[in-house]
């Protein structure tokens, strides 16, 4: 991490800093996601994309069903 004085070395695991981050206050956690988000170049649109994607197959196997079919095809 870097500060105005310059670079501070810290031996913390991913556990740690969960476990850190678990005691921000609300508004905290939410300005965390945005520097997290800015720094990895992901947005909530690349969000809503992923998710769409990744639950189409699943959500493909309740759709494409013949019980499906005879449930909507007076519709």
């Amino acid at each position: 991490m870097k500060t105005g004085t310059g670079s501070i070395k810290l031996s913390i695991n991913f556990n740690q800093v969960v476990d850190l981050v678990k005691q921000l206050p609300y508004k905290k956690k939410v300005k965390l996601g945005e520097v997290i988000r800015k720094e990895t170049g992901m947005n909530t649109d690349n969000d809503k994309i992923l998710t769409h994607f990744a639950s189409e197959k699943s959500l493909a196997k309740d759709w494409f069903s013949p019980e499906e079919d005879e449930a909507w095809k007076n519709l």
